[in-house]
């Protein structure tokens, strides 16, 4: 190039950076792969993901692969191109959920490729992840009082509408889907349950007040739990009864031979099959607008459980009603909630402080 010495140094440095690598890192099989290159070899590989997991994970490398940073090759790829990525895509809108999951889905494909051997090493390895969403939204208590207030009146509505015309089937139809309603939202604030969890409920799923967590719906497929892990869990005594009253109700309405099911919740009172995750969020979000929480959602139950008991102290409870792996989860999603147990300490520091500095009489 033209130009003085330093200008000429100057450009080397530039080019080192961008294109400089160490040279055994060209003798592994990705050498010459770009990320958008990895991203589909990661997606192609035969993955134990949940389908849920598996949509959000294309979705993410859909849009890495026509990102410029797609074209990167890895044997430069560094956490300083990755941090002015992240800057670009603050710039262009993204907020701070969808640059982490971007992020997350990058750094698991090149782990996936280190843990195989086709890359040297994963580059992102010790690098420090964008800033997680903030801290997930809890339903106050006044809320939950009037979601579980409006469908219990919606329940009382629905009886009196039946009893006016017993013959009528769409009647009965809609006083199942209020007492279904009803029933959802206790289950969600008492047990703190995922939403796909909840949609695949049995009858015999309950013991007494015990209740067994063992399934989920993902994307509407049936499998494990997210964790893939059997819980258990107590009930409080007025949801484990609601339960059995609501079964021993129907089949008296209908007749036993028409009750077919044991699915907690079912698109109708026969119970064929259970409902889907969908249908509870559509049956939720009418009992939101009707109770007038606007910002009300069902997954938001699960937070307020979560939220009431760590700010309890119940780190390890809160661990196990929620289904998570370890309490590191827990603390990541509700430290906030954490209660403040420092006040010795506060009282030490300040005595200690006093003592130093004689307050001036």
């Amino acid at each position: 190039m033209h130009g003085d010495a330093e200008q000429v140094e100057e450009h080397r440095r530039n080019l080192v950076e961008c294109f400089g690598v160490d040279r055994s890192a060209l003798y592994c099989e990705g050498a010459r792969w770009t990320l958008a290159e990895l991203l589909e070899r990661f997606m192609a590989a035969n993955e134990h993901w949940r389908p849920a997991t598996r949509s959000s994970h294309t979705s993410m490398a859909r849009f890495l692969t026509s990102d410029p940073v797609g074209k990167l090759g890895l044997a430069v790829l560094s956490p300083d191109h990755v941090e002015a990525t992240m800057s670009r895509w603050r710039s262009e809108g993204a907020s701070p959920a969808l640059v982490w999951a971007r992020w997350a889905v990058h750094r698991s494909a090149l782990s996936w490729a280190a843990a195989r051997g086709v890359v040297r090493s994963n580059s992102l390895e010790e690098m420090r992840g964008p800033p997680r969403p903030l801290p997930r939204k809890h339903l106050l208590p006044a809320e939950v009082a009037a979601l579980l207030a409006t469908a219990s009146r919606q329940v009382a509505q629905a009886a009196a509408d039946l009893r006016a015309k017993p013959r009528d089937g769409r009647l009965l139809e809609a006083l199942f889907v209020a007492e279904q309603t009803q029933l959802l939202v206790r289950l969600a604030a008492d047990t703190g349950a995922r939403r796909g969890e909840l949609a695949v409920l049995r009858l015999s799923d309950l013991d007494g007040r015990v209740l067994s967590i063992e399934r989920n719906l993902s994307l509407e497929v049936l499998g494990p739990t997210k964790t893939s892990r059997n819980g258990r869990l107590t009930l409080g005594a007025t949801t484990a009864s609601m339960i059995v009253e609501h079964f021993g109700n129907w089949q008296a309405r209908v007749g036993p031979a028409a009750v077919v099911g044991d699915w907690v919740f079912a698109p109708d009172y026969r119970r064929r099959t259970n409902a889907r995750a969908d249908l509870l969020s559509h049956r939720f979000d009418r009992l939101r607008r009707a109770a007038r929480v606007p910002d009300a959602a069902l997954h938001r139950l699960r937070h307020s459980v979560g939220t009431h008991l760590v700010s309890e102290g119940k780190l390890l409870k809160a661990q196990g009603r929620l289904g998570h792996r370890d309490p590191v989860t827990t603390l990541r999603h509700y430290a906030h909630a954490t209660p403040l147990d420092d006040l010795d300490v506060a009282d030490d520091l300040d005595e200690i402080l006093n003592r130093a500095t004689p307050l001036a009489r």
